[in-house]
Parts: C-alpha cells; structure tokens; sequence
C-alpha cells in the first residue's frame, strides 16, 4: 500500500521528532512549515544547523560552546579570573551573563552526576575542574549547579574534591523569587530564604 508522504518529507518528519520537547505532530506542523517556506529560507536554515557543526568547539581551559580556543570570555583581559563559576550547562552561562552582574570566568560541567542514568563524575568536567583548581590562581569557586537532587550531589562531590586547596567555595543563594507570595512557597524555599537572609 503506497504511503500518503512523500519520501523526503517523511524523513524530515521524522529527524525533527528526534529533537528533545518535538513530538510527532509538532515534527510535522515543522516539516509542513519548512515546505512553505522559500527555498533562501530553508537553505538559510540547513546552513545554520551545519555551522553549529562544523564552526563550533568547546573551550579547552572552561567547555563552554565557542567559535575560537579560547572563548572569548576566557581570552577577555576584562574578567576576573581569580573566580570561577561552575555551571552544568552551557545555557547556564547565558542566563548568568543576561544579569550583568557576574565578571569572573567560568566551567562548565556538561551535565550532573545521576547515578540513576548513569552519569558519573568522570563523565563530566569535573577532573578538568580539580586540575584547573591545581594550577592556581583561582581564588573563588562559586558552584552554581541547578536546585535538586542531582544538581546539589554534583555540588557537595566538588566541595569535598576540592576542600583543603585555599579556594573558597559558595554555593548560589536560594529563596523566594521576585514577585512570589510567601504563602504559596513550599518549605524548602522559604527555609533556604531565611538561611541566605542578609541585612539591609
């Protein structure tokens, strides 16, 4: 029985339900879009997604995502490098750089240890991170892993690796976010607010 897509567009269908959050119908609203659109269009895209490819490589002194060794953040003479701020993801050091407020380096892990899926700390970054602590130099590590299980596990594995070096260790503050009523925050939030209380 003949199918009803065309060959080409149901292997396009099918590469795009690949990507994580792209289910099936949204695969297909995608594909049947890149059809429509013209053909600058979907070349501009497929362009797009070989460069990510091809021009892209990691950080060989912090494993974020950069077009040249080292990243720029690294090369900028205008960071302090005497603080590094350890992150699990690469769109981790997006959101710290959206602040303004941050003008040390940083190290990015490129996931948590998950001894459910199997991610060790030797999966990670993280023996790069204790040799980078070796060389010296750095004065501050501020762990800024994400808020659970995993994130906090992969937080207190670096704080005990790396203890006894001189480097002093911080960890994010947690609490209430901006705009949120304290009646609707869960125990652990509000608990973590009055630990990392300060004064006006």
């Amino acid at each position: 029985m003949p199918t009803a897509l065309a060959r080409p567009l149901a292997r396009l269908i099918d590469e795009l339900s690949k990507l994580p959050g792209v289910g099936p119908k949204t695969a297909q609203r995608l594909a049947y879009h890149i059809l429509r659109t013209s053909s600058s269009d979907a070349e501009a895209l497929a362009a797009a997604v070989r460069s990510v490819k091809t021009d892209l490589r990691y950080c060989s002194t912090c494993f974020n995502i950069a077009e040249t060794d080292p990243c720029a953040i690294c090369a900028s003479d205008e960071r302090d490098k005497r603080i590094v701020c350890v992150v699990e993801e690469p769109l981790d050091v997006l959101a710290i750089e959206r602040t303004g407020q941050y003008s040390g380096v940083y190290h990015v892990l490129h996931g948590a240890i998950s001894p459910v899926n199997g991610v060790r700390p030797d999966d990670l970054k993280i023996p790069q991170l204790a040799q980078r602590l070796k060389q010296g130099g750095i004065e501050e590590m501020i762990l800024a892993t994400n808020p659970n299980l995993e994130g906090d596990a992969t937080a207190m594995y670096i704080a005990q690796l790396t203890s006894g070096n001189g480097v002093r260790v911080t960890r994010l503050a947690r609490g209430l976010p901006m705009g949120g009523d304290l009646e609707w925050a869960d125990e652990v939030t509000v608990s973590r607010a009055l630990e990392g209380r300060r004064g006006l």
